[in-house]
């Protein structure tokens, strides 16, 4: 017995469960094939992560401005503004750390373990043994992944990958409101918090051309 995401429903074979945040859901089969499956596992892995924090990013300076402690724009108009450098030089920059950072985690998942050097401390060796949680220092600063106890480290797992697929979800709809209604996600709360019967999904269709 273990949950599944419709009850009643029968988990195909290659998810067994094993994995965390496993629910039995793959109406497509696209996790059948064993290793594309290795390959999903870590790509929702990495875009878990990045959600979670794109979704403090949308979120926290909006209700931190709101707060009247900082004075930020809304994330969706957040290009506009100017920083230390033009766009050109900071997309460039951004883009060899990413391909440094990308480059690293395609080499573990293909020869795992083969980066758990800490390339700024050598002597900090990473403490991860599975690929896609390299653990130490800089990823695990207070220990939680060094846990003796399989079923409490697959409890941890499985809370990241739940947490990570509610903020894909919180950004996908971000995304949204901010092209329709050209204000962020605290705006939008209060603004369905004050007239609930009105400002709602369905009110897409009046602002739509607008």
């Amino acid at each position: 017995d273990r949950p599944l995401w419709f009850p009643g429903s029968k988990a195909p074979e290659w998810l067994d469960g094993s994995l965390p945040g496993d629910f039995g859901f793959d109406p497509l089969g696209l996790g059948s094939d064993p290793e594309l499956l290795k390959w999903f596992v870590q790509a929702e892995l990495v875009h878990c992560r990045w959600a979670m924090l794109g979704a403090a990013g949308i979120f926290i300076p909006e209700a931190l401005t709101k707060a009247g402690i900082l004075n930020t724009p809304s994330w969706n108009v957040a290009g506009d503004q100017q920083y230390f450098a033009d766009p050109t030089t900071l997309f460039v920059i951004e883009l060899i750390l990413f391909a440094w950072a990308e480059g690293r985690r395609w080499a573990d998942i293909v020869n795992p373990g083969c980066v758990n050097v800490d390339p700024v401390f050598p002597n900090n060796k990473l403490t991860g043994t599975d690929v896609g949680y390299p653990g130490g220092l800089w990823f695990d600063p207070l220990g939680w992944g060094q846990t003796k106890d399989a079923k409490k480290l697959k409890e941890l797992r499985t809370k990241e990958i739940k947490n990570g697929r509610l903020a894909m979800l919180a950004v996908l709809g971000a995304v949204v409101q901010a092209n329709y209604t050209h204000t962020g996600p605290i705006d939008n709360l209060l603004a369905h918090l004050a007239d609930p019967g009105h400002n709602t999904i369905f009110a897409l269709s009046n602002l739509v051309g607008k």
